[in-house]
């Protein structure tokens, strides 16, 4: 039955969706997922590619970085993303609104893989004499376009999810379906994306982060056509009074000093007139990001006016947060570690056929294609009957099948260091484990946050959380220098290594189930 809100579930309750439905939800959840899902394509498909890119030897067409700086890089960028959701949230609400966020960061993404693949597009029309003197525009056209996709995904990623939450009531029974579906397209893109663009990186790089862009372009044209499913949501809130007038120019003013900064220090990183040492920043980044958290948790502590219970749940908050960067640190290995391990000690061949290494990167979202509904009936089923895990109980079961993960990738490099090629069963098992270690962990993570942050500061723990996420994906490229098998010393070391990896996920998940009991107790009524 539908009215002029949209449909009228059988049970009689309405839920005030102005517009058309698509089975049952707002038209413009279609829209905002495939958006998603091109944007996570173009951004999964080049990360597949990114650090086997930079390991490659010139010759072979590659950037001939060594493993350190490779993963260095790797974590910079990774840890970008996620550091620009905050100011790209920021410019959303103030500037752009979410709506033209969203646009305005594709279009930057877009722009930043085709940087990426120019020099490919140059080898095209010229002879083999010159394409060395292109070897100079590779390396810079490949940077910039880093920077350029760091920004963009800032500008859209949260902003996009937050028009999804626009789309319902306040109270909608639906909204939690919403969401699901809606990261269910983050996963399709995710799955298909390394497989579509690692194949056309085996006849040429520079042709796999052009489809990664091409994937951009597709959504947003798909976005742009069906903008009118998302009338009246993602607006910017135009200033009423004079003085809001004035503070909202003082405001895009801010914003314009930051943009040219930002292009200032780019300019200057590319005319180098400062050297640029990949590893060095990563090194500095982590410290000085954990110095920021160490003092802003300290303020909020003796500063923020935060009663007994606030300051419980506070202190539970600052736990599950250590406890993320440490799991992601891990978790996020997926594409510098063990991409790796897959390029260089996995036998990859299939009926005579070698599979890409890129392959591998979409087990991960095929394994939550296929078990996120399994996990969300298990904790249902595990609630009816008052046993389901409280919610830092499943945190520690998240770090002990990363752990458990690990352990399998131990046993893999034991088989590497022999001098022989592990079965790709190795890494899919890994795989797995780690899956079920996100499905405990993530959806819990955000959740929390939101429970446990004082309502006075729920922004920015929020903030908080997602530096939590970008440390550990700065640690996770940090790893991957130390534990990647270049050489003949360091293969040999790989086994310890890894042993070592699974010894704190473990020992650090067996902490935490140690603890749950006191954290519950410093959660107080969240449950």
């Amino acid at each position: 039955m539908e009215n002029k809100f949209g449909k009228v579930p059988s049970d009689g309750n309405l839920e005030l969706f102005p517009g058309p439905t698509v089975f049952g939800h707002p038209k413009g959840l279609m829209t905002l997922f495939f958006t998603e899902m091109w944007e996570r394509f173009s951004y999964y498909g080049m990360r597949a590619l990114l650090i086997l890119f930079m390991t490659t030897a010139i010759l072979d067409g590659g950037l001939g970085f060594d493993d350190r700086t490779s993963g260095a890089i790797y974590g910079l960028y990774t840890m970008g993303v996620y550091l620009l959701s905050l100011p790209g949230g920021w410019f959303a609400d103030r500037i752009f609104g979410l709506k033209k966020s969203v646009w305005y960061g594709g279009i930057i993404i877009a722009l930043g893989h085709f940087t990426m693949a120019l020099p490919g597009i140059l080898n095209l029309f010229n002879p083999s004499e010159v394409q060395a003197e292109l070897k100079s525009l590779d390396i810079n056209s490949f940077f910039l376009g880093l920077i350029l996709i760091v920004v963009g995904t800032g500008l859209l990623k949260p902003n996009i999810s937050s028009i999804v939450g626009q789309l319902y009531p306040e109270g909608s029974s639906k909204r939690d379906a919403g969401f699901s579906i809606f990261y269910m397209g983050i996963n399709l893109g995710a799955f298909i994306a390394p497989i579509a663009c690692a194949t056309m990186a085996v006849y040429d790089w520079h042709l796999g982060f052009g489809l990664a862009g091409l994937g951009m372009v597709i959504g947003l044209i798909q976005y742009k056509v069906s903008l009118g499913t998302l009338e009246g949501k993602g607006e910017l809130q135009q200033p009423e009074s004079d003085a809001d007038i004035r503070q909202m120019k003082k405001l895009k003013m801010g914003g314009l000093v930051f943009v040219l900064v930002l292009i200032l220090l780019v300019t200057v990183a590319f005319t180098g007139l400062i050297e640029i040492n990949a590893f060095g920043i990563a090194s500095l980044s982590y410290k000085i990001i954990g110095v920021i958290t160490v003092l802003y948790f300290g303020y909020v502590f003796l500063f923020g006016g935060l009663n007994q219970d606030e300051k419980k749940k506070t202190a539970a908050l600052v736990v599950v947060i250590l406890f993320s960067a440490l799991f992601w640190s891990g978790f996020e290995q997926a594409g510098s570690t063990l991409n790796l391990f897959a390029e260089r000690f996995t036998d990859r061949s299939f009926l005579r056929l070698e599979i890409p290494t890129g392959y591998f990167q979409s087990i991960n979202s095929m394994f939550i294609i296929i078990f996120a509904p399994f996990f969300g009936a298990l904790w249902v089923w595990l609630g009816r009957r008052n046993l389901e895990p409280s919610s830092p109980a499943k945190f520690a079961f998240g770090l002990l099948l990363l752990g458990m993960g690990f352990l399998v990738m131990y046993f893999a490099a034991k088989i590497a260091a022999s001098g022989d090629l592990a079965a790709p069963t190795w890494l899919i098992f890994t795989y797995m484990l780690h899956t079920f270690g996100e499905l405990s962990l993530s959806p819990v993570g955000l959740s929390l946050t939101t429970k446990l942050a004082p309502k006075k500061f729920q922004g920015q723990m929020m903030g908080m959380w997602f530096i939590s996420v970008a440390l550990g994906n700065l640690f996770a490229g940090l790893i991957a220098g130390e534990v990647s098998g270049g050489s003949q010393d360091a293969l040999s070391e790989m086994p310890s290594q890894y042993l070592l990896i699974v010894s704190i996920a473990l020992g650090a998940g067996l902490l935490l189930l140690l603890l749950s009991k006191q954290i519950r107790k410093l959660m107080g009524n969240v449950h």
